[in-house]
């Protein structure tokens, strides 16, 4: 079983900047990948950015240039950074770790970008 414990949301004007982190706890084993996603009500959750233990990352069209994802191995924690928020990033916003076969969520924290 692997806890995630995410911080960092609040309400943030157009243009502002939010940093989440997520601290990923119990049964750590590498390779994984550690993301976030976010799902605004009604709509299917949609990948925003991972990392996977070796450095790889991925990210959303939609935040390139924008967000910035990065880890600290030794604590088990993840990163989101995100720069130049708009409306549109308004989300509920869902930490992941992924070890196949197994993938675990965090209680989800709460993005408000007002314009």
């Amino acid at each position: 079983q692997v806890q995630l414990v995410e911080s960092g949301g609040g309400l943030v004007q157009a243009g502002g900047s939010l940093r989440l982190s997520c601290a990923a706890s119990g049964s750590i084993f590498v390779p994984n990948t550690m993301g976030w996603y976010r799902q605004v009500s009604g709509k299917q959750r949609e990948l925003v950015a991972s990392m996977t233990s070796g450095g790889s990352t991925n990210y959303a069209d939609s935040v390139k240039g924008r967000f910035t994802i990065s880890r600290n191995n030794p604590k088990n924690t993840v990163y989101l950074q995100m720069n130049n928020l708009t409306p549109e990033d308004t989300a509920g916003y869902y930490c992941n770790f992924d070890r196949y076969p197994n993938s675990y969520w965090g209680q989800g924290t709460q993005v408000t970008v007002s314009s």
